[in-house]
């Protein structure tokens, strides 16, 4: 787990607020921000606000650091926005709002995000520069 997220873990408890203060001010360990460091701050986000307002802010500070970091090629709006779904769709389905909770009944996310993708998106379509621009629906599943 990133130095950010160390910090935000206080006493054991997640505070998705610094998770997302720390994000948006660029605190993040490149080297250590891997699709679970993601999915952490997805869920932070949702955690603060209404899923629309948590998806246009968490996508405009991933790119923002994606920038930052001199790799902006990385950034994937449909990938974003799937996810940012996916876990606002499950949020929305459990009564605990905590992280590890949160985490061990959604373990899929964390094991292999790549094929929860691949049941919803063609490969050429998810490859597309128009995906990587801006969010497309599925095509394979809804």
């Amino acid at each position: 787990m990133s130095a950010v997220f160390e910090l935000a873990q206080a006493a054991g408890a997640i505070d998705s607020a610094a998770d997302v203060r720390a994000f948006e001010a660029g605190e993040v360990d490149s080297q250590e921000f891997d699709h679970a460091a993601h999915v952490r701050v997805a869920w932070s986000y949702l955690q603060q606000f209404p899923t629309a307002l948590a998806i246009a802010k968490f996508t405009s500070a991933l790119r923002s650091l994606t920038v930052r970091l001199g790799v902006p090629q990385k950034y994937h709006e449909t990938v974003s926005w799937f996810f940012m779904i996916v876990i606002a769709d499950r949020l929305a389905g459990t009564a605990d709002g905590d992280w590890e909770t949160f985490r061990r009944e959604n373990c899929d996310l964390f094991e292999n995000g790549s094929a929860l993708l691949k049941r919803h998106y063609s490969k050429a379509r998810l490859e597309s520069t128009e995906a990587r621009q801006r969010f497309l629906l599925p095509d394979l599943a809804p």
